[in-house]
């Protein structure tokens, strides 16, 4: 594998947060977290699975009742590397949806102009979780506590953007030794077509730039955020699906 596609698609599965109820799953070939507080997307994910095509079926039917046994939304992510050939027709089969990602990058060099956008601290992370929660449609008290571990962990940078000293935007990132996992940005509906998105874009760059980082990442969404994405600079290095159940 290069080194772009090292850091577009190998690097960010170490970038979950290290929350006190999320249960990390591994072995060769196997990469999944299982966060049981977080019960409407998000932490709850096959990270990588390369499976050996005999015992497939029965991995994949496990995997699947261990999150809806506890009531989890979660994903699975078929991208570069995953196996058998075959996997993503066995999720369908199962009924999981598919939504079609890319793996981008971009210099964090050349950035454009950002304003309303700061870097989240105590003061802010309720202003962040209130995005997120409603962005996301999730719970929100669940939210707050991991947020606030995330800012005592230090790993990962948070984001909020205002409209009008509104609280309409979030989105993180996760630096890594050479480069920024850009990650988690939502604005809310009644604040979008006016530039937050990019705002948080363009923060983030500056932000990891300032650190010495000089490539940013990102797993966009084809459907929503990888055209802005395109506009403003990242390129595609890998398509792949991604299966929500």
């Amino acid at each position: 594998m290069n080194d772009l596609l090292e850091e577009v698609i190998v690097r960010p599965r170490r970038a979950f947060p290290r929350l006190p109820d999320l249960q990390v799953i591994e072995r060769p070939g196997w990469l999944q977290i299982v966060t049981p507080s977080i019960k409407t997307g998000g932490l709850n994910e096959v990270i990588y699975s390369l499976l050996d095509e005999r015992g497939a079926d029965a991995t994949i039917d496990a995997t699947i009742a261990t999150y809806r046994d506890l009531g989890l939304k979660f994903r699975w992510n078929a991208g570069p590397g995953s196996g058998p050939a075959d996997l993503s027709e066995r999720l369908e089969r199962r009924g999981l949806a598919p939504s079609w990602g890319r793996g981008m990058a971009r210099s964090t060099d050349d950035r454009g102009p950002f304003s309303d956008v700061v870097e989240v601290d105590d003061r802010t992370v309720d202003h962040y979780t209130h995005v997120v929660a409603a962005g996301w449609n999730a719970d929100a008290a669940a939210l707050l506590a991991s947020h606030r571990h995330v800012l005592a962990e230090g790993r990962q940078c948070l984001f909020v953007g205002y409209c009008d000293g509104v609280p309409a935007a979030a989105a993180s990132y996760v630096p890594f030794e050479r480069s920024a996992f850009l990650m988690g940005g939502v604005v809310l509906a009644n604040y979008r077509g006016r530039g937050l998105y990019r705002a948080l874009v363009q923060a983030r760059l500056a932000h990891a730039h300032a650190r010495g980082i000089t490539l940013a990442t990102s797993h966009a969404r084809e459907a929503t955020s990888a055209p802005i994405l395109e506009k403003i600079g990242f390129e595609t290095v890998c398509r792949f699906p991604m299966y929500f159940g």
